[in-house]
Formats: structure tokens, C-alpha cells, sequence
């Protein structure tokens, strides 16, 4: 199904840049992971929410069902938990309140209103059906638009108007855009859609009184952010919070702020003693769990005669949703707008205004490419409309934009601080890969069938595991630093390592464990992670933004090279030679004639102390260490695409015919890994590009609430995938290694699209919004004929 190459020969054994298996498929592969529905506990109950069925209204009353009524929680029953605010020091931000349970007013259809609880699910839904509300219908903005236009009855009290946050860009605009001899316009959209992992929210909390202490289980990729905010919004100290997070199926950004959900089951927990549990049902998750990247461009590019870009006037505006999610702010979004819309391109004049506008729809959060899908897609949109409009090859117009490889390191108009690569060299690649001659000639030869061909391109950056620096200025509550690793040598020689980030799906117990192998030298089947643990892991801010294994992997590898002299200390000791004559290969400390195992070492420290050097240092077998990059504006991951298409003009249909990426993310630990995560984004960006959309009717009510409605593709609508590697090492982090988690979502909309509008060219037709349905590709041509037309006619 899918084919790898490579700029560097496959790496053997079990350290970095090695093709180990992961080790976390034996019990996924098997049905043997631990999931938050997996775990039974006496008096457990089951939680529904009853939720609004209107978009905006005020809750006028409330009557609770005669029988039960002692199980059904309101807002007002909540006294003793704070509303969810995620405060910003962004100039122009307005602060969002969200309750944990709908307080006065609804926003967005599916916000909970009551709690309700019973030892089944299926009974606390019967007993939710009996509460009755009764609304009175406010004015719904169910679009940017009708929110801006809004004067009385905003989205939330005190708020000046309906925008969360307005941000702006200027850097040279007009000193280089009146260079320009051309000037290119376009409109662009990204659909609205949801994340869809194969699991949702789920969380189960209960009162372990032996720790006297309140346990969270649940499905989140910020352990230890949410026990921060949980033991805030509860009125406890942090030590009397413990979050777990066992196996996690999928999250993509959806299960890195806090959920209502989690702060109600953790209230219930705390308020009554008693395990409580709520799994959130796939038509939750559609309705109102949460949305995502619903953008629109206005785009105004300045080039000259060859179509080299000069400078870029931008206007986006983006529809964020009735709250402001904790820790990253509806500001995340915006923010990451307007930096990356200028992509891996070299130009030097630049505008942009960004607006964020609260309708009601459901908050919205961070999805896997942050901003960065939408802001791809509009700027590899305009790139091809460029080279149309001086008629020159698109994948050559793109070339000659590039930031070359010998200007790196590079900051570009948005000040973004590129630290290597060479992106001109991926786009050649992926030019060769794709057979671009061959295709030209495919079109001009024509398809019996009669569908056309087309072919697109679409590069761009990922800027992977940025720290401190650049979330301070996006101005989220919570600002990420150092991360923390701890390594200790088990008496038998074994390694256990304990990590702050959690994985839903990335491979940390592989990699990390190859990382530690790679200095060690310790088989990596006797390495274990433990993570998703706040009772047992040093502190982080979580898995997001890419940053997993060059933050939490970066301190395995410091605290593993902090051990190293130790053991060798230790070695060196019992082989009766200096230290400075020994060094660590393969599991062994190697003298000069002879060698001992570590596990050698370890029974020393453990457990037969006799033996050890009377210098030994007592900090012994075990160290905690942090970690971030030299730099922490990001390691920079890029990647161009390619594709190859069939469009038939007659039914709208789009068949994937070819499909290349040439991707560089530094070091690769293991290129199984990145490929795993590569092929499951561009999966992603097919959906994003072809099949999902979240749309809402004027009344703000949602339009697809089950999987017959929400389209995704699947494995037939996903082609074979053919990939080829660069590695260029960041030179800020252990290893070289850049953050690649998120890339592979981010060019497929553009690159399909390009090809789709390449084919479209002979019907003088051009599509700029998705997901590019048949109806919305039928429509586009038919416009394009009348436009004809009426030429024609005049």
C-alpha cells in the first residue's frame, strides 16, 4: 500500500534512526489495552448530560422529575466549582466564562444544561429525558457575519462586541507591494469539521481514601495541565489531585484543554465520594464536542513579471464557537494564522489581520496543524493562481519563492526562525517523484473516458516543539518551559523511565526507549515508560504542538547521558581500571581487556554495595533532569506534496491517481514511526479536503450528527502513499530531531486542490472552499460555462 525511500541508509539495531517495532502493538494488536471504558470499580455510575437543543436561549426554568431528582445536578447545584476561563494578555482578547453546566443562558446547540447520573448509562438517559427546560429563543449567529452585525444581546455580558480577538501584521507592506507589476485576488474557505478519534471524551473519577486525595481518570493528552486546572476550578491543592491517563484512542488536539465534562465527573467525584464515569457517545462528539478549522481568506498577492512574490495583503477571518477553551485560548488560533500564513517563502512585505469571532456554535479547539492547514491551503492556492496568471509551470513559480537552503538559518517576514533544511530540494523531489512530464503528456494525449488530469504541489512548514518565547507571546495562560525526565536503573539492569507527556498514538514507549538504548545500550525490551501518571511522573505541559519527542525525549537523553558516567564509574570499579579508560557499548561497560554488564552494575548499587568504589556518588542509579532546545522558537519540520488526480466533469467526482511526499523532520528516531504518523495526516487532509464539513442552518442548528452525515474517508478513498525522506538535523535539539506529529494534515487540501484546479484549466473553472464535494465541483464548472457565455455574448 505505501512505499519509503530514503536520503540515508536504514540505521540498524535498536537505537536512533533504527526500524523497531512498536512496542505498545503487542496489547493494541491483541484487544489488551486499558481504555477509560475498560475500568469497573464498585458503585460506579454512569453520566448523560441533558444538552440544549437550541443554539441561543435563556434558560427561563427548570423542573426536575418527581422520582430521582437527587441524581440530577444543575449549575446552581455546582456552587462550590468555578467557571472554565481561559484568560489571554493579548491587547484585544474578551474573556469567555464557560460553565461547567449551562448557567442562565445556552450558546451552542448540545451545551449541557443538567447532569444526571445512575448505575447505568442507559438509565441516567431515561432519567435526563424527564427533565424539563423551558427556553426563551435569543437572536442565533450562526456565522461570522451575523455575529459582527450583532448590537443588542452579544454572545457574552460585558463583551464590547462579538469578536474574541483581533490581531495584526505589518511588516514592509507597502514599500514592497508598490513594486509589483501584477496583482492577484482571491477567496478562500476551510470548511468547519470535526476530529473524530476513534475514542471521545471519556473520563471516570472517584475519591481514593486511602490518599485522601481525588483520582481523574481520563483520556487526555495534558495530564498534568488538567490536574492543575481541576484542583483550581475544585478548591483543592494540587496534592490532593492526582490525573491518570491510561490508553488513549486518538485525540488530535481534541483532548489537550479541559472538557466541561471532566470538571462536572470530577465535581461529582469529590461532592459525593463515589466513582463516577461518562463516555461521550460519536453523536456528542458531532454535535457538540467540539469544531474546528473553519476558515476564510481574502488574499491579495503583489509579485512581478515572473511571478516571484514581493509582499502579501491578507484578511482571515475565523469562526472560534461560543467559549474560549482552557489553556490555549481562542487566541491559539489567530496567532498561529497570522505567523505561518506566509509559509516556507521568501518574501518581505507582509499584512495581515486576523479576526476571531464567537457565534453559536460549539468552542473551538486545537486540531492537529493548528491554523496551519488553513493557512497552507490559502497560501498554495494563491501560489498556483500566481503561476496561472504569468503562465509558467506552478511547481517552478513555487521553486523560485523558496527559502533556499544556503540562507538557513532564516527568519522570514513573520519572524519565524527556520533552523535548517533545504525546501527547494523537496519540491525538486517531489516534482521527479510524481512525473511531471509524464502527466503533461497524459492531459495532452486526453482520457478516453473523458475525465481531465490535473497535478498539484503544496509545501510547507510545521513549526514543531517552540517553547517559552512563543506561547508568551500568544499570551495563553499556561506557558510551556523546561521538560522533566526521570531514568532509573532497575537492580537487574533494566530501565524504567518516567515522562510528563502522554501519548495517544505517537509511539513514545518505542522511541523514547531507542533513545535511551542509543546511550545506554540497554536492550529497549527491558525499557519501560511510564507516563500519563501526575502520582508518578515529573511535570509537563502535555503532548501538543509536535513537541513530545523533542521535549520529553530530549530529557531522556540528558538524564540517560547524566547516568552514563555513573554506571561507567561503577564498571570501571569492579574492572579494576580508571574511569577514564571504560566506556558503554552494547549494555556492557568496556574496559580495556575485559568488560561487565550493566545489569552487573546495577546488582552493585542494589545490592551488593560492598563492591562499590568508596567515591561513589550517592545520588546512585537514578536521575531527573529538564530539557528544552537551545533556541525555542522551533525546530522547523517542512515537507512538499504531490498529487496526481481524475476529475470527472460530468459527475464531479475526484479520484486520487498518484501521491508523493518528500518530508524532512530531522533525525528520524524511527522512521516507521514517522511514516505511521505521516500516512495517518495526509488521511486526515484527504477528509479535510474532500469529505468533512460540520455545516449549521441559520438557526445555528448542526446539519451532521452521524457518520452518514459526516462523511470520512476511508481505506478505499486513501491511495497508495509514496514517501521519501530528507534529514537535515535541527541544531538546537538532542539528536537533531524535529517534531513531526502534525504535518502530514497540513498540505493535503492544498496539493489536491492545486491538482483539481490544474485539470479544471481547459473549463476555464477554479474551487476554493471544502470539502470539494461533487455538488460544489459541478456548480464551479457550471459557473465557469456561464461566465463563457456571456463573454461570448457581450
Amino acid at each position: 500500500m505505501t512505499a519509503a525511500t530514503h536520503e540515508h541508509a536504514a540505521r540498524p539495531g535498536q537505537g536512533v534512526g533504527a526500524r523497531v517495532e512498536r512496542k505498545e502493538d503487542a496489547r493494541h494488536l491483541h484487544g489488551r489495552g486499558r481504555f477509560v471504558a475498560d475500568f469497573a470499580m464498585p458503585e460506579l455510575c454512569e453520566v448523560a448530560f441533558l444538552r440544549s437543543p437550541l443554539a441561543h436561549a435563556r434558560i427561563v426554568s427548570t423542573r426536575l422529575p418527581a422520582a430521582g431528582a437527587e441524581r440530577v445536578v444543575l449549575r446552581a447545584t455546582m456552587g462550590d466549582a468555578l467557571d472554565i476561563v481561559a484568560d489571554s494578555t493579548l491587547p484585544t482578547y474578551q474573556s469567555s466564562a464557560q460553565p461547567p453546566l449551562a448557567s442562565g443562558k445556552v450558546r451552542f446547540v448540545g451545551e449541557p444544561v443538567a447532569m444526571v447520573y445512575a448505575p447505568t448509562r442507559a438509565e441516567a438517559e431515561d432519567l435526563a429525558e424527564q427533565v424539563e427546560v423551558e427556553f426563551d429563543d435569543l437572536p442565533v449567529y450562526a456565522d461570522a457575519a451575523s455575529a459582527r452585525a450583532a448590537t443588542g444581546e452579544l454572545m457574552h455580558e460585558g463583551w464590547r462586541d462579538n469578536t474574541f480577538v483581533t490581531l495584526n501584521a505589518d511588516k514592509d507592506f507597502d514599500l514592497h507591494a508598490k513594486q509589483a507589476s501584477l496583482v492577484v485576488r482571491r477567496s478562500i474557505d476551510l470548511a468547519r469539521h470535526c476530529m473524530v478519534p476513534m475514542e471521545g471524551k471519556a473520563v471516570l473519577a472517584y475519591w481514593d481514601h486511602q490518599a485522601d486525595q481525588l483520582v481523574v481518570v481520563s483520556a487526555t493528552q495534558v495530564p498534568h495541565m488538567i490536574r492543575t486546572i481541576l484542583a483550581q476550578c475544585l478548591g483543592l491543592d494540587q496534592g490532593r489531585v492526582r490525573v491518570i491517563s491510561p490508553d488513549v484512542g486518538g485525540a488530535f488536539g481534541y483532548k489537550c484543554v479541559l472538557q466541561q465534562e471532566e470538571l462536572c465527573v470530577a465535581w461529582l467525584a469529590k461532592t459525593h465520594r463515589k466513582p463516577f464515569r461518562y463516555i461521550e457517545d460519536r453523536r456528542e462528539h458531532l454535535i457538540a464536542g467540539a469544531n474546528t478549522r473553519e476558515h476564510h481568506y481574502e488574499m491579495t498577492a503583489y509579485a512581478d513579471d515572473r511571478g516571484r512574490l514581493l509582499a502579501l495583503d491578507a484578511r482571515i477571518t475565523i469562526d472560534g464557537g461560543a467559549y474560549s477553551v482552557w489553556p490555549f485560548t481562542i487566541g491559539l488560533e489567530p496567532g498561529q494564522a497570522v505567523g505561518n500564513l506566509p509559509g516556507p517563502y521568501a518574501f518581505r512585505g507582509y499584512r495581515c489581520v486576523t479576526e476571531c469571532v464567537a457565534t453559536n456554535k460549539p468552542g473551538f479547539v486545537p486540531y492537529r496543524g493548528v491554523a496551519r492547514t488553513g493557512v497552507c491551503f490559502a497560501m498554495e492556492l494563491t501560489m498556483d493562481a500566481i503561476a496561472r496568471a504569468v503562465g509558467r509551470e506552478p511547481w517552478e513559480v513555487r521553486l523560485e519563492n523558496l527559502v533556499p537552503a544556503s540562507a538557513m538559518p532564516y527568519v522570514n517576514v513573520a519572524n519565524k526562525h527556520f533552523d535548517s533544511g533545504d525546501y527547494p530540494a523537496s519540491l525538486v523531489k517531489a516534482h521527479e517523484m510524481i512525473g511531471l512530464d509524464a502527466v503533461r503528456e497524459r492531459q495532452r494525449k486526453a482520457e478516453a473516458d473523458g475525465r481531465l488530469i490535473g497535478v498539484g504541489f503544496a509545501t510547507y512548514t510545521e513549526q514543531s516543539a517552540h517553547g517559552t518565547s512563543v506561547f508568551a507571546t500568544w499570551g495563553t495562560p499556561v506557558i510551556p518551559g523546561f521538560d522533566s525526565a526521570t531514568v532509573r536503573m532497575t537492580p537487574d539492569g533494566g530501565l524504567e523511565m518516567r515522562v510528563g507527556v502522554h501519548s495517544h498514538g505517537q509511539g513514545m514507549e518505542t522511541t523514547f526507549a531507542q533513545i535511551a538504548h542509543e546511550i545506554l545500550g540497554v536492550d529497549i525490551a527491558n525499557i519501560k515508560l511510564v507516563h500519563g501518571d501526575t502520582g508518578q511522573t515529573p511535570f509537563s505541559t502535555g503532548t501538543y504542538a509536535s513537541r513530545s519527542l523533542v521535549m520529553s525525549g530530549g530529557a531522556v537523553s540528558k538524564a540517560c547521558k547524566a547516568l552514563a558516567p555513573r554506571v561507567m564509574h561503577i564498571g570501571a570499579h569492579l574492572l579494576g581500571v580508571a574511569p577514564a579508560a571504560v566506556s558503554i557499548s552494547q549494555g556492557r561497560v568496556v574496559g580495556p581487556s575485559a568488560s561487565v554488564s550493566i545489569a552487573e552494575v546495577a546488582q552493585a548499587w542494589y545490592l551488593r554495595p560492598d563492591r562499590l568504589p568508596a567515591d561513589v556518588d550517592p545520588a546512585g542509579l537514578e536521575v531527573t533532569t529538564g530539557f528544552k532546545p537551545k533556541v525555542d522558537t522551533g525546530a522547523f519540520t517542512y515537507a512538499s506534496h504531490a498529487v496526481t488526480v481524475a476529475v470527472d466533469p460530468d459527475t464531479g467526482h475526484v479520484e486520487i491517481l498518484d501521491y508523493v511526499i518528500v518530508e524532512d523532520c530531522g533525525t528520524m528516531i524511527n522512521p516507521m514511526v514517522v511514516e505511521g504518523q505521516t500516512y495517518g495526516g495526509v488521511a486526515q487532509g484527504i477528509g479535510t479536503a474532500l469529505y468533512e464539513e460540520t455545516p449549521y442552518d441559520r438557526n445555528g442548528q448542526p446539519l451532521a450528527s452521524t457518520l452518514a452525515d459526516y462523511m470520512l474517508p476511508g481505506a478505499t478513498e486513501v491511495p497508495n502513499l509514496r514517501i521519501h525522506h530528507f534529514e537535515t538535523p535541527s541544531p538546537h535539539t538532542e539528536f537533531g530531531a524535529k517534531g513531526m506529529g502534525e504535518g502530514g494534515a497540513i498540505a493535503p487540501p492544498a496539493a489536491i486542490f492545486n491538482a483539481v484546479n490544474d485539470a479544471l484549466q481547459p473549463l476555464g473553472a477554479e474551487v476554493a472552499q471544502t470539502p470539494l464535494t461533487p455538488r460544489r465541483l459541478l456548480e464551479a464548472i457550471a459557473a465557469a460555462q456561464l461566465a463563457d457565455a456571456s463573454r461570448k455574448a457581450a
